[in-house]
């Protein structure tokens, strides 16, 4: 068997959300490589530009949409708009809202920010996409998680929360659709250095390293490219006899 056959992804279309930078920008970018036709996704028109450039240049293709996901009914226009261009054959749910906030100091209004972003979006793309899916008899849902949906830091309570209900909408819904070859899973990352916690680093580099260095087996946090590999993997046809699982990359945390 070649592996071209089981891992490749020669006319598959991807939809990958928050793919401007970091691990979705890395995750749309190996798609791209496997033979994925990506659209690329950013909150703002013009978002996800240089990784387009990068695709490109490296022989793949890639469209860009824009869409503020926190907004009523943005996850579902998405989808619609992505459609638009090409069936979606992969749906990869990677862009996230994550607001440092233990229970006491968490504000109605950055709750409602990050389950908009998080859940809402999620359900709309989910109520548009797997329909489709299942009547096309193939399709892959790739939801990035957070090792908090299971091991919840106090620090991040909603974000954690609304990971674990994440997850929790994925499971439900793959018995549903498995029978139509629409699998869906979780790729549950740890610390992954991004410019999400880049101001920990510059503000505390110190402090940073010893964090990292006790906070896994590693000793170190991942690297977006690191993430690629599980992702296409559960976009693939090696992922055909797995759905609603979750595989979890965070360095033996």
């Amino acid at each position: 068997m070649r592996l071209e056959s089981v891992f490749g992804l020669k006319g598959r279309t991807a939809l990958v959300t928050g793919s401007s930078r970091g691990i979705g920008a890395a995750i749309a970018e190996g798609l791209a490589g496997a033979g994925a036709h990506v659209i690329l996704h950013g909150a703002k028109p013009g978002a996800t530009a240089a990784v387009q450039q990068r695709i490109v240049a490296s022989g793949a293709t890639a469209d860009e949409l824009a869409g503020d996901l926190s907004e009523a009914g943005a996850g579902r226009a998405l989808v619609e708009r992505a459609e638009a261009i090409a069936p979606v054959d992969i749906l990869v749910i990677n862009a996230s809202a994550q607001i440092n906030a233990t229970l006491s100091a968490l504000t109605p209004n950055d709750l409602a920010f990050q389950l908009a972003v998080n859940l809402g979006s999620t359900i709309d793309m989910l109520q548009s996409a797997l329909p489709k899916m299942a009547a096309r008899k193939w399709g892959r849902v790739v939801s990035i998680g957070s090792v908090n949906q299971l091991r919840p830091k106090s620090v991040v309570t909603a974000y954690a929360a609304t990971k674990a209900a994440q997850h929790n909408l994925i499971q439900s819904q793959a018995p549903d659709y498995a029978r139509d070859n629409v699998l869906l899973n979780t790729l549950a990352p740890g610390l992954v250095d991004t410019d999400r916690n880049a101001h920990r680093r510059i503000e505390d580099p110190e402090g940073w390293e010893e964090y990292v260095r006790t906070l896994n087996w590693m000793g170190r946090a991942g690297r977006p490219e690191e993430m690629v590999g599980a992702a296409v993997f559960l976009a693939s046809q090696a992922c055909s006899f797995m759905t609603g699982e979750t595989i979890f990359l965070t360095g033996g945390y």
